[in-house]
Parts: structure tokens; C-alpha cells; sequence
């Protein structure tokens, strides 16, 4: 049965406790880590300077002042000056009277991880002898013999002792390492610092963590090793952590837009605190997406009963407003019903609005060219400008393809520009500029000159129906920007330039690969319309397709075209079997298998479908069917 750790530091302490010499042994921090009980009765010290964590610096002072190091006349000086030769530890040998006129011997030797293991002999009988064989040798030729075998008996204890150390020693820089490997290979930063707020202990995780910091921290004081917006962040929890208050928190590494989860764990012996700080940036990014899920379901079943009553009641205002008209009620009546007829009208199309913010919509990323993508952006927008409003696109992203919903964002870029376009009326400039922040996220940021936000614009313009366009704005434009990127992962920020509003959108970073995954597609669909246009899809991305309409044609060509590299099928087929049939029916060892439907998600065959094969839902456009086709260009 293996032994625990509190029982392996029980017996090694208990045979510490056997070795007629003293020891201590005192970390790199000057405080001690273990010592014996014969290092107590030997210098006849207090408790509290044999308790681990003890400071070196008291020891000497308590000693000093007791009168074992001579006559000392300023005891601060001699203390510091003792504490500057530790901190420069070499190993040495030295014998020295006490005040108590016992003589002992220091033998002391540095470990690998810092600090130093001391062994104190008392050699008071020994020397006494080795006088006594000076004065007396002629006559005591006879206890000569006896005092040196003592004396060689003691030599052999002390051999014995330096032994035994040396194993400690061993066992104790092994377990460091263990120790120090295990937490160099954890994903997260793990470290301690002492109660004056310096580092003690680290692994060379922080730069990782949080990039840009520097990893090499052990006796910086944790605000410079952070710098100061991280530490404006924890210094709360850091505070109630030296207070004895435990925490668990998180907030955002602005120097590189990480989201950070730190924990602080108070130390109850010695005052310091000990931390674990990991990145949940992709975590946080999920978190927000699901976040949005629920709050759009929730406004959905909040709505969805509200606006059907609503609708209703604009249907009869709108007939009874259309009755009204046909009377001869004269100029006055026809003004009223036609600005009841126009505001009913805009009501439904507000209705339609909400609808379309709260209804059904899933965040589907695709392996995007970003310049191709805002090529077609600026093509759209520029034709939505007056001619005395320019329109620039700075793109400082890394070049390359990223996993963007390039419906989405296209919507989304295309609101802010009208808006920034209302902004600045019939003259001015709009800038978009696209830029990668550490590797984190994707950020799209629209600039204008117009007038900028107001503060009440600022806090409130991304809830929904505010407006600061009177009865010509619906209030749901910015909503729905907001709704789409939260449906993203990504976060919305409005803010005040020198020369007019700002908008800034960022989004998670994926780099989309460029693997090549191109083949012959063996495509499998009985709409011959749906046939064309998916293996257009194919084309143009690179595959050779064959096509069949039925379970018995594809596994026929399957059987004749071993080359083929992937099977595109719909569910639904001609004849009585189904997609489902046809990947149950593929031989051993078969290329990828890939099935699409129209069916909703609720439906038993779309469900049965899922657990044999990817499904992919109808519609989709190239760029969906490229990246279902391609997961390992996903990163």
C-alpha cells in the first residue's frame, strides 16, 4: 500500500528528528522551509522561529541580541549584512563559541532551487579533548586512545548525518521538479505571492495566458510584472485574498482583448496568496452566443403572441379605414383616415421588423476571402451614398480566408454604413477599417464625420426602438446589429472620435485553412433543378461530380468508380429507399458520406439522419456547402 503524502512528510520528519545534529533548511526567500527539533534545543529558540516561514533575518537578530555572535554594537547593520551574505550563498565550513561557551560547527551547502541546507554540530567534547591532548599528551597517553576512538565514532555519526541529508536533499530537489514539471505543463498560470505582493513562485505560463507579459516574474511585485490595467482589475480580489477572502473572477487582459479567469486562494500560514489565472476567451465567446440563443427564444415566445394580436387588430383598423374612405365624410375626415391608414401601415412594418429580429436565425461561419468580401461590401454600399459622400476601406487584416457568416455581416456593415450616411447627410466621409487584434479577434470598425453620438446615443443605442431619428427610424437598426454579433461571439462598442461616431464590431478570429479537399463528388439528389445548381456549387470549387436520383444508381456507381472521394446524398430519394439506406448500405471502408435535407430539425428521419452522417440543412449557398464539405480547413 502506497503511502500518503502527509504520512511520507510524517516519517521524514520523524527521522529528521533522530539525528543528533541540528538542521534547518532556508528557501531562496530567506524563510524557513523545515528544520528539526535538535535546531530548537540547540539555540533555544522561541516557536515562532522554528515555524516554517520563519525570516533568517529574525534568527539572527534574536541570536545577536542574545550575545552568540560576540559583542554587537549596531544590531540593524549587522543583521542586514548577515542577510546580503546569505542572499550570496556559497557552501562553507565554520566553527564558532557560543555565548553559552558551547562550540559548534556550521557546515552549510546551497540547493539547485535556491536557498540552503545547514548542519550544526556540537563539537564543545571535542575540542575539550583535542586541548586536553595538548597540555597532557605525556600523561595521558592512555585516554589519548580512548578520546580519539570517541572522536572517530563522532566523525562516523557525522558521516552517517551528511549522508542522510544528502538523500534529503535528493528526494526534496526531485519533488521540486515533479512539481515544477507538472505545473509547466498545465494550460494555465500558476503562481503565489508573499505578503509583501512580490512573487515567490510562478511557472512560465503568464506570457501564454496573457501575452506580451513576461514570463521570468519570481521576485517582482506583481503590479509591475502585470502592469497597470490587469492590475486595476484583480486589485480588489487581490486585496480581499490578503484578507483572507477567496474569489473567483474574471475580466478582460485589455492589452490583448483576452478574456482571463482568475482564481485567488489565501495562504493561512504565511500571509501570501496563491493564483491561477487561465484564458476563456473562446469560452466566453461560446458563452455569449448561447447567452443570445435564450434571449432570442425568450423574446420570441414574449413576442410571437403579442404581434398576432397586433397584426390582427391593424387588419381591422386598416378595413374600417378603408370603409371610412369611401364615404363623403369631406377634406378633414380623408386627412385623418389617410394618417391612420399610414401609421397602421407602419406599424406592420415595424411588426415584420421585430419579427425578423426575434424569428428563427443560426450563426453559420464559412471559410471567407475576406478582400473578396469587401470588394462586393464596398460595391453594395457605395451604391447607397450620395455622390458628395466617400466611402474607404482600409483592410489591415492578416490576408487569407477567416470563418465569418458573410450574410450577417454583410447585413450588419451595410446598417452601419446607412447609418453613418444619415449621419453625415450630403457631405462627407465614412471609413471602414479591418484589423486583427492579437490573434483574438476580427475587428470591423465604421468612422464618419457627422455630428457623432449624443450620451444619450452612447448608452442607449444598441436597445431596442431608440432612436434619434424621430418618426423616420424604427429603432431596431443598431438592435439588430447587436443581435448578429452577439449571435457570433463578438461584441459591439459605440464611441466618439475627434471628427464624428464610431462603431466598432469585433468578432471571434478563425483562420479558415486552405487545405485541398477537391475530388470527384458522387452527388446524389431527385430534384434534377437542385441537381444543376449543387453541382455547379461543386464545380466551382473544384470537384468532378457524378450524379444519380436513387439508392440503387448510387451504390451501382460506387461499386464501378472506386475513385470517387466523397458522397453528397439528399434523405429524401427516388423509389422507397431513403438517404439513410444508402449510407447503412456503403461497404466497408467507404469514402465520406454526407447527407442534406429540407426536413426540420424535429422531424424522426432528420433526426435518425444525424447520428449516421453530417447533415446539412436546405438551403445553403457555396460557401456553407464548401465549409461542410471541408472541416479540416476549419481550425
Amino acid at each position: 500500500m502506497t503511502a500518503s503524502k502527509t504520512d511520507t512528510d510524517a516519517m521524514t520528519m520523524a527521522g529528521l528528528n533522530l539525528i543528533q545534529q541540528a538542521m534547518s533548511i532556508y528557501d531562496a526567500d530567506l524563510h524557513l522551509a523545515v528544520c528539526n527539533h535538535r535546531f530548537q534545543e540547540m539555540f533555544d529558540l522561541p516557536d515562532h522561529l522554528v515555524t516554517p516561514g520563519a525570516s533568517f533575518a529574525d534568527t539572527i537578530r534574536f541570536l545577536a541580541m542574545r550575545g552568540d555572535y560576540g559583542e554587537v554594537t549596531d544590531f540593524d547593520e549587522f543583521v542586514r549584512t548577515r542577510v546580503e551574505q546569505a542572499r550570496a550563498f556559497e557552501p562553507h565550513y565554520m566553527e564558532r563559541t557560543r555565548a553559552n561557551g558551547r562550540i559548534i560547527s556550521v557546515e552549510g551547502t546551497p540547493l539547485p532551487q535556491g536557498g540552503w541546507v545547514t548542519v550544526y554540530t556540537d563539537i564543545t567534547r571535542t575540542k575539550r579533548q583535542e586541548s586536553l591532548l595538548r597540555t597532557r599528551s605525556e600523561e595521558l597517553s592512555g585516554q589519548l586512545l580512548t578520546y580519539s576512538e570517541e572522536l572517530a565514532a563522532t566523525n562516523r555519526e557525522l558521516s552517517a548525518t551528511i549522508t542522510a541529508l544528502e538523500e534529503t536533499k535528493r528526494q526534496l530537489t526531485a519533488s521540486e521538479a515533479r512539481t515544477r514539471l507538472t505545473t509547466e505543463m498545465m494550460p494555465a498560470h500558476i503562481a503565489h505571492v508573499g505578503a509583501d505582493r512580490r512573487y515567490t513562485y510562478s511557472n512560465r505560463r503568464l506570457s501564454a495566458v496573457m501575452p506580451g507579459s513576461n514570463s521570468e516574474i519570481i521576485g517582482l511585485p506583481i503590479d509591475e510584472a502585470l502592469g497597470p490595467q490587469p492590475y486595476r482589475a484583480i486589485r480588489p480580489y487581490l486585496d480581499d485574498a490578503f484578507r483572507g477572502k477567496a474569489s473567483v473572477f474574471e475580466f478582460t487582459h485589455e492589452p490583448s482583448s483576452r478574456r482571463i479567469r482568475v482564481a485567488f486562494t489565501p495562504e493561512d500560514t504565511q500571509g501570501g496568496v496563491y493564483i491561477l489565472s487561465m484564458d476563456i476567451t473562446e469560452e466566453a465567446q461560446t458563452r455569449s452566443v448561447l447567452q443570445q440563443t435564450r434571449r432570442r427564444e425568450m423574446a420570441a415566445q414574449l413576442t410571437s403572441g403579442l404581434a398576432h394580436d397586433f397584426s390582427n387588430l391593424l387588419t381591422i383598423i386598416l378595413g374600417m379605414q378603408s370603409k371610412l374612405q369611401r364615404m363623403d365624410l369631406g377634406d378633414d375626415a380623408e386627412t385623418l383616415i389617410s394618417a391612420t391608414i399610414g401609421a397602421a401601415r407602419r406599424g406592420g412594418g415595424l411588426l415584420n421588423r421585430i419579427a425578423d429580429m426575434t424569428g428563427p436565425r443560426e450563426h453559420t461561419p464559412a471559410p471567407t476571402d475576406l478582400a473578396a468580401f469587401l470588394a462586393d461590401l464596398e460595391t453594395l454600399a457605395r451604391s447607397t451614398l450620395p455622390d458628395n459622400v466617400s466611402f474607404t476601406i482600409n483592410n489591415l487584416a492578416h490576408p487569407g480566408r477567416y470563418l465569418l457568416d458573410p450574410g450577417m455581416l454583410q447585413d450588419s456593415l451595410l446598417n452601419l454604413v446607412i447609418n453613418a450616411r444619415d449621419a453625415v447627410e450630403t457631405h462627407g466621409a465614412i471609413t471602414l477599417t479591418t484589423a486583427c487584434l492579437q490573434d483574438t479577434w476580427l475587428e470591423f470598425t465604421i468612422a464618419d464625420t457627422g455630428p457623432g453620438f449624443s450620451k444619450a446615443a452612447l448608452t442607449h443605442a444598441l436597445d431596442p426602438f431608440f432612436t434619434t431619428k424621430g418618426g423616420e427610424g424604427s429603432g431596431l437598426g443598431l438592435s439588430m446589429v447587436y443581435d448578429m454579433t452577439k449571435l457570433a461571439g463578438g461584441r459591439v462598442k459605440l464611441s466618439n472620435t475627434d471628427t464624428g461616431g464610431r462603431v466598432s464590431l469585433r468578432l471571434p478570429m478563425r483562420r479558415a485553412g486552405a487545405v485541398d479537399t477537391t475530388g470527384m463528388v458522387l452527388l446524389v439528389e431527385d430534384s434534377p433543378d437542385l441537381r444543376d445548381t449543387i453541382r455547379d456549387m461543386l464545380r466551382n470549387r473544384g470537384h468532378t461530380v457524378i450524379e444519380a436520383s436513387s439508392v440503387d444508381e448510387a451504390l451501382a456507381l460506387l461499386n464501378e468508380l472506386p475513385e470517387i472521394s466523397a458522397l453528397l446524398s439528399d434523405i429524401s430519394l427516388e423509389g422507397d429507399k431513403t438517404g439513410l439506406d444508402l449510407i447503412q448500405s456503403l461497404p466497408e471502408g467507404h469514402c465520406p458520406a454526407y447527407l442534406m435535407t429540407s426536413l426540420p430539425r424535429q422531424d424522426p428521419l432528420h433526426d435518425a439522419a444525424r447520428q449516421v452522417a453530417p447533415v446539412l440543412r436546405k438551403p445553403f449557398d457555396a460557401a456553407q456547402l464548401d465549409a461542410f464539405l471541408n472541416p479540416d480547413a476549419m481550425p
